[in-house]
This record gives C-alpha cells, structure tokens and sequence, in this order.
C-alpha cells in the first residue's frame, strides 16, 4: 500500500515525515483560479418523464420537501443521453424506454438559488418504478401523476419547466 503524498520522505519512515508547507502566495492563486472555475455555470439535466400510461414521473426532494423533475448534473466525461438515463434509475428508479424531443434549455441565473444552473430538459418514456431512489435523504419520493393530479408547484424553478413540457412547447432562455 502507498503512504500518502508528503514532501521529503525520508524513505517514508513516519517519524521523519515534514508537514507540506504551501507559500501564501501560491494560496492566492488556487483561491482565484477556483473562484473563476467555480463561477461558471452547471450543466443539468431534467426528465418531463412519462410512463406508457401517460402519467408523469415526480420525485420528491429531501431538501426542500417538494416534487420536482428527475435529474441532475452532468458528471465529468458523461453525455446528456448517459446522464439522464443515470439520474432516471438513480432518483425515480425507472428505465428509459424512448428518450424524445429536447423540451426546453432553462439558463435564468435567478431561477436555482443553490447555483447557477443550464438545465436542458427532454421528454422521455419511461417504465414504471422498479426500485427505490438510491438517496433517501436527496430523494424521498417518487410519485406517478395524471396530467390533472400534478403539484401547483415544483422545486427550484421547474415548474415553468413542467408547464412548458406539458404545453408541448419548445422553451430557449
């Protein structure tokens, strides 16, 4: 087994190891390139799911308490076609049946108050739930609803998103 990364080894005996001095300077700078790196936008995508029946797929979130679209954001080397398919089975337990139309790309600042957020949103049939969210503190719930049974309201900003799927309209913001 490697013994963690320390400067001046000493042949990795632990009683000669010596703390990893980083100039201040050298601070400065990992703290501006994160600032900058950190201040850019999230990819995300969301799923207007339904099961073959037309009912909709809503999960329910942990941290606010309220339904919202599956999804997610997309993971380093990961496309939206793999991401969404992850998210679906990770958050709702369900399977891709059909993905479909691109519905709607969301990239108002103001719209996520966790961060800033270009969430692309597609429709897609899926099969009905066949296991729990993986995260029951991120996901408490997954709810299928006729088109007359959906929530009012949806979590961070989705549900314009919801609206615009269930309109068939095509939104670019």
């Amino acid at each position: 087994m490697l013994a963690p990364f320390h400067a001046l080894c000493h042949c990795c005996d632990p009683s000669r190891r010596r703390p990893v001095k980083i100039p201040r300077g050298v601070w400065a700078i990992v703290k501006e390139v994160a600032r900058h790196l950190l201040r850019r936008p999230v990819v995300g995508i969301a799923a207007a799911a339904r099961t073959p029946d037309g009912r909709w797929v809503l999960i329910r979130r942990g941290d606010t308490g309220e339904w919202a679209l599956p999804g997610g954001t997309l993971e380093w080397g990961e496309t939206l076609r793999t991401a969404i398919e992850r998210e679906l089975l990770e958050e709702a337990g369900c399977r891709v049946q059909e993905l479909g139309d691109l519905l709607g790309v969301y990239s108002a600042p103001d719209r996520d108050a966790r961060f800033h957020a270009v969430t692309v949103v597609v429709g897609v049939t899926v099969g009905a739930p066949e296991r729990p969210p993986e995260n029951p503190l991120e996901i408490t719930e997954v709810g299928l609803f006729g088109t007359d049974e959906l929530p009012a309201k949806l979590a961070h900003g989705m549900s314009a998103m919801l609206d615009h799927a269930r309109d068939g309209k095509t939104t670019w913001e």
